[in-house]
């Protein structure tokens, strides 16, 4: 019987706007992304969970805004003036809460970059109001930003962003794979890339093909994470 190899292939993460999948949970997130030249005050907070997708309509936002992106949480050192000389994306700005001098570098990003013009768009992975900023200036500004929500998956939209994850590994499960994932799994974005990491590792190590039976036996196994690696980043 023929078996599926599994090699172990670099993972691509494909961040092009043809990649990512629009569903009604995010179809608004896209729009908003889309028609980026029409935000209320040229700024926008994407809010959702971990592996929503947030990173990658920043990418897609990047590439048609020709805008720089930036961690929250290297602000306090970087050239705030250089980057609010173009549009700039700052991921996960509910991490620098309680950090005055990156607050501070993010209130004076905010107000110079759209003194210049450009436009400013926000990654959390909640609202405004509940991230605990110290800065009142700033918590004001973050509160008064234009929020749109990528939310919890249905079923569609899980299933392509298996596909996808599984894609960007170099990964090709059989056919039934899936299906079977979806009706069973957590329904989050991250348990998803826990999933296709694991299957991926299960596959390579004892040298299987990713099936059904593969992916009964990793879902087992985290229910007790005790027994799995970290996922990769």
């Amino acid at each position: 019987m023929h078996r599926q190899l599994s090699f172990d292939l670099p993972a691509r993460a494909a961040l092009g706007r043809e990649d990512f999948f629009v569903a009604p949970a995010n179809a608004m997130a896209v729009a908003l992304i889309e028609n980026w030249q029409n935000w209320p005050g040229r700024k926008l907070l994407l809010e959702g969970p971990k592996g929503a997708g947030k990173t990658h309509l920043v990418h897609v936002w990047a590439q048609a805004a020709t805008a720089r992106i930036v961690a929250a949480t290297s602000l306090a050192g970087a050239d705030i003036p250089d980057l609010a000389s173009a549009p700039v994306a700052v991921e996960d700005v509910q991490e620098i809460a309680g950090d005055l001098a990156a607050e501070n570098a993010l209130f004076h990003l905010h107000n110079l970059t759209l003194a210049e013009g450009h436009a400013l768009l926000l990654t959390a992975d909640r609202p405004a109001a509940r991230w605990g900023l110290q800065l009142p200036d700033l918590a004001s500004r973050m509160q008064g930003t234009q929020a749109t929500r990528l939310e919890a998956p249905d079923d569609r939209l899980l299933s392509a962003v298996l596909a996808k994850l599984f894609a960007d590994r170099q990964l090709i499960p059989t056919a039934d794979t899936i299906p079977y994932l979806v009706a069973r799994m957590d329904r989050a974005f991250d348990s998803a890339h826990l999933l296709v990491v694991q299957l991926d590792r299960a596959a390579l190590s004892q040298g299987r093909a990713i099936n059904r039976k593969l992916a009964a036996e990793v879902l087992e196994q985290i229910t007790q994470p005790d027994l799995l690696d970290k996922p990769e980043p």
